[in-house]
């Protein structure tokens, strides 16, 4: 079952501190560039990861074409993506050790969420950090 406590989404947004953002964007107008900027703001490192722009730089970071490029360890990762592709990002989650996956809000994909929590990844679904983060009091992440 995905989490849906605050004391569950309270300590996996506490202890992380490198998420990975797929489907971010350089474009100013899309939710994904303005979660991006404050999730920094409050301390995580954001890895981007868009085909699209990759080699290109969103927030000061370099954008990756797929998690398996990072080559560092990845705490959440964040899926601004269709429901339909949010398959595909769960299954690089996988392949590459992250600890959790955050479907954004409206990305619901039970399938998707079953083989995560099934490799033993914690999954949060429909719902964004940019939202939980302050509504839980989440303190800013120490460097």
């Amino acid at each position: 079952m995905p989490l849906t406590s605050d004391a569950d989404i309270r300590e996996l947004l506490t202890n992380a501190r490198t998420i990975a953002m797929i489907g971010a964007s350089d474009r100013p107008d899309r939710p994904s560039y303005g979660v991006m900027a404050m999730l920094q703001h409050h301390g995580y490192r954001v890895i981007p990861v868009n085909p699209q722009i990759t080699g290109e730089h969103v927030h000061g970071e370099f954008v990756f074409r797929e998690l398996a490029q990072i080559g560092v360890p990845i705490d959440i990762v964040d899926i601004f993506r269709r429901p339909q592709a949010a398959g595909e990002a769960v299954d690089q989650a996988i392949a590459t050790g992250a600890k959790a996956v955050w479907m954004q809000l409206g990305v619901i994909n039970h399938d998707a969420a079953a083989r995560a929590e099934a490799a033993g990844l914690k999954v949060v679904m429909d719902r964004c950090p940019a939202i939980d983060i302050p509504r839980l009091g989440i303190p800013k992440v120490a460097a």
